[in-house]
This record gives structure tokens, sequence and C-alpha cells, in this order.
């Protein structure tokens, strides 16, 4: 199966594809995790599918999380062992079958703040943990450790903060880029997708949805896209999405979460962290030369295309996390801040901290299903369920594979790896810069290379981040659908928040290599890069603000 690049080639001839007869046997409107697993799902069981997104891939939600697949330790303690035994067997197909390039282990330390009943209560918890592990390999078993040991391991600890430490693992993915490659996979396998394409009306018949008006964001063009069955994958938007229909059986919340990136030196640590507070946990997470900081869990019912951080979401959770580190972090730490939200399946407990996780399905009118909630580590069963009840009545139709499916760039990454000395050697470049290739292409390294081998120039580091190369610029316009500046800075390379100037200084060069891939002209260039600084300090300025509201109207300004 060669890969099928989303070129805008491409984009051009799936829009075109989408309105041709016979139709789809299946729609999937929204390109988070989620509306891309399940485009895989559909298009992996023989079904016609398309795949439309109003944005870029993983705009939203699904490139802004804590970039954790776990099984949510935190979820034993609320008896819900059934999510945590499903996470924890989708982070083992994760690790080992199905993106072993993109998903990786991480050790965290658990401190222990009491003597006596803590070790005992939090060991058991992650001993069982552990267990519900067992069949599901990937990531080594947890370890005791004393207070020394602890100290030892992060001497960052304030030696006040802990009596002692459990040291567990877990694992991680770049969030956008693993969406991507659904998308990417997805499309390999059949699908027709098309970002910046906006579903805006159903089609009916009678009570029956049987498609959708597309409008494409870049040309205003309308499209008809008739399908059997169309699947609602929009997270935070879901209502909105079922108001199309005049229909409303599946509500959501927002809730808010942002996450700092501060320098790797600021926390002397071989571990991640994650630290009991008043309302949920505080995660610190590695993340290459930075650790992420991260989340707040408040709602929001202000603009949902554009959440913003505000000040007092970054001083919360620098007095957090300060509350266990010797040297405490300040404002000027922060390299990056980014914010998501959740979307969060309504209940009546007003906390959002306690609002349910899990997902559900839902067919509020003919023709159309909705999936909502969940958790970015389960966003395969979502998407398996989702199918599952949209297709009941369309005759035989296979059971889900996708626990089969490695995504483009998992196959043959391994070998790559073991020989990533000798692919630096014949390329130019050091084994460091290959490793960090492997680590987002995987065994498609090769497509990278060849635009290096055509022009050497794109083997320099960006301005704002020599962990990222030029070729990937290109790359990310060619082959991954990226349409601005924002969609490669901000998901394809994610200088947008590990960079301290947010990908600025990379902005006009991004424009300039892009621009002949996506047929721009030199003031078009010009434009696209300032359009993303203006992002940048709207950003800057809305995190100036002291609530959210205000945060709001700052980041709108751009």
């Amino acid at each position: 199966m060669r890969p099928a690049p989303l070129s805008p080639e491409a984009r051009t001839r799936a829009l075109r594809e989408l309105a041709a007869a016979p139709g789809l046997d299946v729609l999937v409107v929204g390109g988070g995790v989620v509306g891309a697993g399940a485009a895989l799902d559909a298009a992996t069981r023989g079904l016609r599918t398309g795949l439309v997104e109003a944005d870029d891939w993983a705009a939203g939600t699904s490139s802004r999380a804590s970039k954790l697949i776990h099984g949510g330790l935190r979820y034993l303690e609320m008896l819900d062992f059934g999510l945590v035994r499903e996470a924890l067997r989708e982070r083992g197909l994760l690790l080992t079958r199905l993106a072993p390039h993109l998903v990786r282990p991480v050790p965290f330390l658990y401190p222990l703040t009491h003597r006596g009943w803590e070790r005992p209560y939090v060991g058991a918890g992650i001993l069982l943990y552990d267990a519900m592990a067992a069949g599901h390999p990937g990531t080594p078993r947890h370890r005791h450790l004393t207070r020394r040991g602890a100290l030892a391991a992060a001497p960052g600890l304030s030696p006040d903060a802990l009596v002692g430490a459990v040291r567990y693992w877990d694992a991680q993915v770049d969030d956008a880029r693993h969406t991507l490659a659904l998308v990417r996979t997805a499309a390999a396998h059949g699908a027709l997708a098309v970002n910046r394409a906006r579903v805006v009306d159903y089609l009916r018949d009678g009570e029956r949805v049987v498609g959708a008006v597309v409008v494409d964001g870049e040309t205003g063009e309308r499209t008809e896209v008739r399908a059997k069955r169309v699947i609602s994958a929009t997270g935070v938007w879901s209502e909105e999405t079922q108001a199309l229909a005049a229909a409303s059986s599946v509500r959501v919340r927002a809730s808010k979460g942002v996450h700092l990136l501060v320098p790797r030196e600021r926390i002397d640590s071989t571990s991640g962290l994650i630290l009991r507070t008043d309302k949920s946990v505080l995660f610190v997470i590695p993340w290459g030369r930075q650790w992420i900081v991260g989340t707040t869990d408040t709602p929001w019912d202000l603009d949902k295309e554009h959440p913003a951080a505000s000040a007092a979401d970054v001083a919360y959770l620098l007095e957090r996390v300060n509350r266990v580190l010797v040297d405490p972090l300040t404002p000027d730490d922060v390299e990056g801040v980014y914010a998501g939200l959740r979307p969060l399946l309504a209940g009546s407990d007003e906390r959002t901290a306690k609002l349910s996780r899990e997902h559900v399905v839902g067919t509020p009118v003919p023709g159309l299903t909705v999936v909502a909630g969940g958790k970015y580590t389960t966003y395969r069963v979502m998407a398996a369920d989702a199918v599952d009840e949209a297709v009941r009545g369309l005759g035989l139709v296979p059971a889900s594979v996708t626990a089969e499916v490695p995504l483009l760039g998992a196959d043959g990454h391994a070998g790559l790896w073991n020989r990533r000395d000798a692919v630096a050697r014949e390329h130019g470049l050091t084994v460091e810069q290959v490793e960090r290739l492997l680590g987002r292409h995987g065994s498609l390294i090769g497509e990278v290379l060849e635009l290096i081998a055509a022009d050497p120039a794109l083997a320099e580091p960006l301005p704002s981040s020599d962990a990222y190369l030029r070729a990937e610029l290109v790359y990310a316009a060619a082959a991954e659908g990226a349409r601005d500046v924002g969609d490669v800075l901000a998901r394809r390379v994610r200088v947008a928040i590990e960079s301290a100037d947010r990908g600025v200084d990379s902005a006009q060069l991004t424009a300039h290599l892009i621009a002949p891939v996506l047929g721009w002209d030199a003031n078009r260039a010009a434009a696209e890069a300032e359009a993303y600084r203006a992002g940048v300090r709207a950003e800057r300025k809305a995190q100036e603000q002291p609530d959210d509201e205000s945060a709001a109207a700052a980041l709108q300004s751009a």
C-alpha cells in the first residue's frame, strides 16, 4: 500500500469525488482523532468513506491535549475499572502495533506525602494498574522508591514535598501528528479526506439524513455530498452539528485545559511527575527539551474555535507546581502556552472535573450518528462504536479491523531505527536529526529525505528551532495537507508551542517554502506570514489578561 499524500491536488480531486454518484456509504464530519479514527474504521471495512473537517486536521482538541496515552490512573480511585482496562488495552496496541513510531513509554513519579497509609493505598492502585495492563505489554512495571531514592531520581523536588514515591510508566504521543497519521492512513485505504471543508446543512429525505452540504472554506464553493450514513464526530461542537438536523440528543460541555511548556533544565528530574491538586491531578510531562505542565479544568462558554489561556491560568499552574519544587518557576520560564477544550458529556454536576470522560454514541435522527465524550487514548474504540451504530441496516458489513491496521509509518520503523547511524551517514545528517525524523514520520522518513536529496538546503534547521528541518515544511504542504503557515508551524511541526518565539521567526521562511506548493505569489506569502505573526501577538496579549472574557476578546482581535 503506497502512502496517499494529502497533496493540494489530492484535496481538489477528493472534493470532486465526494459529489460523484452514487454517493458514499459513510460521511464522517470532524477531523479530530475520533473522526479520523472513524474514517479509518469505515474505510477498512470496505465502505465508501468521506471525511471532512471545517478547519485543519486536529486543529481543535486533538492538537491541544496533554499528549498522554494512558489508562487514567486516577479513574481507578473512581472505581471506573472498565474505562481503565479499555484504555490500557489501547495503550498497548498503540505502543506495540498501531503506532510504535509515534507513541513511546514515559516514566512518572507519584510523590507520597503521608507516612503509613498512603504507600500501601497508592501502591495497591498502581499494582492493579500494572496487572490490568499485563496482557498488553509496552511499558515496564512500577517500582517503590524511598524518599532518598525519589530525590535521587528527581533532585528538583523539594525534600519537604514527599516522604517517598512510586515510579510507574505510561505513554505519550504527539497528538497532532498521530491524528494526521490516522487521516493519511484512512486516505491510503480509499477514504476521501478534505480539510477546510465545512458542513453547513444536512441533506434530508423526509426525516432521514442522506448527506450534507459542504462548503469549501477556500473557494466558497458548495457541494452536495450524498451518503447512506453520516457520522458527526465534532467534539465540543456536537450540539451545533446536531442542531443542523433539528436534533439535540447528545449534550456536551466544554472544559478548558491549559498547558505550559518550560525548559527541561528548569526542573531537575529523570521522570515526569503526577501531583494531586485540590480539584484533580497535575502532570509534569517530559517533552523533548521541555516539560509540559498541565492541566487546568474549568468551564468554557465563550468562542469554542479560539479557547484562550489567561494570566490566571498560567498563575494557577505555576503556583501548583511550585509547591513541590526546590527552585520555583516564574512566568519568565514559560516558553509556550496552549489551551484546548475537552468535550465532556453533560451532567448535573457543575464541576467539570467530575463529569464523565466516557463516550456516548447516539442516533438523534435516522441516518445521523453522533459520537461524543471519551478520552484521546480510547479514540479507536469510540470510532468503532460509532461505525457499528451507523451501519445498522446497511446489510452485511464486516466488523472493525483497526486493531490490526498499523498507521502509515509504523511498518518498517523498527528496522530503520536500528539503521539510524547508517541513514544519517547516507544523507549527511546527524543521528539525532534522524532519530527526530523517525519519531515524527516513522518509515515515511524516506519521503522527507528525498526532498533533501533534491535540494540540500532543505536539510537546514528552522530559525525557531533546530529540532525541525526545512524539508518538513515543504513536506507538510506537499503531502500532509497543510494549507497555511499556521497548519505547518502549529501542527506539522510544533514550534508554535515549543519555541520561545512561538514560531514567529520561522513564519516568513515557511510561507516562502510552501508558496510554490500551494500556488501562492509573493504578496500572498507575505500576507500569510503576517497573519501568523498577528495570531501569535494576539495569543501573547490574551495570556496577559486577568480572566477568560478579556483573554477571549484579546485573542479574537487577530
